[in-house]
Parts: C-alpha cells; sequence; structure tokens
C-alpha cells in the first residue's frame, strides 16, 4: 500500500502520517500549506505542495508515486468563517472532495478513508449521539462534511471504492510539542491564550440544562484520533469492502467549566472563568457513543483529558514563551 494524505502538514493530518509510517505504511503527503507546515513532517514522509482542487497536479501524483489508498484530511474548518464565506467552503471543502475523488476513480483506487466531524449531527437532543442519530448540520462547515459523506459513499457505489468516514468529536493534546495545535480556534489554545494574555477565560453560557450549567462536549486526544486513522487503514488494506461511518470520541461527557478548571490546574495560573451570553447553535450536550468504532475497528481511545490538556500545554509553552512568566 502507498497512502496519500491530504492535509497531511496540519494539527490533525501531521499526527495521521507519523502514525502510519511509524506503522510501516508508505505514506506520502499532500498539502497546499494554507494552515499545514513542512517542519511537522518527518524527513521520510514527501510532501507535494498543492491543493485537491488541482484535478491534473493529483493525476500526476497518482501516476508517479502508485498510490494505493487515500486518507482524506484536507478541508476549512472554521464554523465562525464558514458562516460568513459558505461558498468558499462548499468550493473547497465539497469541490476539492469531488475532484479528489474523480482522480481516485481514474487511477483505480479502491480505498478511501474520509475525515467527517460530528458537526453533521448538529445539536441533537439526546444524550449520546450514536451513527444513527439524525443528520442535521447547522452551519455550513457541517453542511460540507455531510454532503463529503454522501459524495464518498456514492462515489463507492459507482466506482467499486471501499470507503470508511470518520466523525469525530472535539479535538485537543499533542503527541509532541512540536506537532501541537497553533490556531487559536478550538477551546484548549483559546483558553491558554486568554491566560497567555492574563486575561480571564471566557464561558458562553452557564444556565444549560445540565450539572454545572455548561456546555458538556467528549473530547479525544489526537494521537488517538491518528491511531483510529491507522485502524480504519488497516481495515481497508485487509479487503474490507462496502462503506463504514464510525463516531471517534470518549464517549465521556466534560462540561467546560471543568475543563476551564484543569486547564487552571495545569498551567498553575486558576484564573476564575467570566460567563458571557450564549452562543447561537451550542448544544447542551454532545458526546458521542463510541461502540461501533470499537466492535468495527478495533479502537478505542487510551488517553484522558489531563494528558490532552497537559500535552497542549507543552505545545502551547514551545510556540509562546511568554507563557512561561510567573
Amino acid at each position: 500500500m502507498t497512502w496519500l494524505i491530504t492535509g497531511g502538514a496540519g494539527y490533525i493530518g501531521s499526527h495521521v502520517a507519523r502514525a502510519m509510517a511509524a506503522d510501516g505504511e508508505r505514506v506520502l503527503v499532500l498539502d497546499d500549506l494554507s494552515a499545514g507546515a513542512r517542519t511537522r513532517l518527518p524527513a521520510g514522509i514527501p510532501l507535494v505542495h498543492g491543493s485537491t482542487l488541482d484535478g491534473e497536479l493529483l493525476k500526476r501524483v497518482f501516476a508517479e508515486h502508485a498510490v494505493t489508498g487515500v486518507v482524506h484530511l484536507a478541508a476549512r474548518k472554521q464554523v465562525g468563517e464558514s458562516v460568513a464565506q459558505p461558498t468558499r467552503y462548499y468550493q473547497e471543502n465539497v469541490g476539492g472532495l469531488a475532484t479528489l475523488l474523480n482522480a481516485v476513480a481514474e487511477a483505480g483506487v479502491q480505498r478511501f478513508l474520509f475525515s467527517s466531524s460530528a458537526a453533521v449531527y448538529g445539536n441533537p437532543d439526546v444524550d449520546t449521539i450514536t451513527e444513527r442519530t439524525p443528520c442535521a448540520p447547522v452551519n455550513p462547515y457541517g453542511e460540507t462534511k455531510l454532503a463529503g459523506e454522501w459524495l464518498v459513499r456514492a462515489a463507492g457505489r459507482a466506482h467499486g471504492i471501499a470507503t470508511v468516514c470518520l466523525r469525530y468529536f472535539n479535538v485537543a493534546g499533542a503527541a509532541e510539542p512540536e506537532l501541537a495545535d497553533t490556531g487559536v480556534f478550538n477551546v484548549v489554545p483559546m483558553v491558554f491564550d486568554r491566560l497567555t494574555r492574563g486575561e480571564a477565560p471566557r464561558i458562553f453560557g452557564a444556565d444549560y440544562p445540565t450539572p454545572d450549567g455548561t456546555c458538556v462536549r467528549d473530547y479525544i486526544h489526537v494521537a488517538d484520533l491518528a491511531d483510529a486513522h491507522l485502524a480504519a487503514a488497516r481495515r481497508l488494506a485487509g479487503g474490507a469492502d462496502g462503506d463504514l461511518t464510525v463516531n471517534i470520541g470518549r464517549g465521556e461527557g466534560v462540561s467546560v467549566r471543568e475543563l476551564v478548571t484543569l486547564i487552571g490546574d495545569v498551567t498553575g495560573d486558576p484564573t476564575p472563568a467570566i460567563v458571557e451570553p450564549r452562543r447561537p447553535g451550542d448544544a447542551p450536550r454532545a458526546v458521542a457513543s463510541a461502540a461501533l468504532a470499537e466492535r468495527e475497528l478495533g479502537w478505542s481511545a487510551r488517553r484522558g483529558l489531563r494528558d490532552m490538556v497537559e500535552s497542549a500545554w507543552q505545545g502551547w509553552l514551545l510556540h509562546h514563551p511568554e507563557a512561561r512568566r510567573a
């Protein structure tokens, strides 16, 4: 097998690329470096600088590297940005996927792993989200991920491509400090950023119908997520056919207040959070059922929330040395 990993120089993608390469898989990365960095990849993993929207480039890559499987992670993923720029999100997330699948079909590649998201579910009023929970995304980002799943399955049926779609929940942590998330778009780095600037963390809404009034979420360590991709790739390489769609989470809920308190303990800065009004569209609770992933992939999360926060903090300190103040 030779696996093409799109978006493989990004935060999640670099963890996936390293995990697969460490397991002995031949790996090639395609990334436009808009959010990724060459330094995330070890010297043994080739990097092609380019976009999934470039059909001619994709044809050359498939031919020159004899690609036999694809792990597709390249996508724009900021919810707020997707609301402001929906056409850009549809063009890059869905249009780029369509161009990629055309190249996959033309090259005769028969294994395709798609990076989806829990955003496809929207805000279901359930205690635990299973793969049978109806999908009703509430923003363009989630819509593009759901449309992406439809497209992947349709292409799989039409061209005999075995497919897996991984719907993962809130990703945090780092396998190594240099691989940490450098953006400030997810809750953990957002809290780090506020503390580094001497400001109180923010909690959006404390009057939800949850034990402490704040939203409850399911957090997954990025290294566990990389292992899930590896397990899915093994399934595809082993000759599995058809389509599989699974949640990737721990199946455990953590409130935003609990998370902020843990971050204060790890960083040594227990500045109390300030409560601001609810954000539109936030669900009170979003926790995965991970039973199907364990049954079908033999995978389950091994790392806990403290490991996520501690490893993310070490990565933050590497990129923000000013945060080391006493």
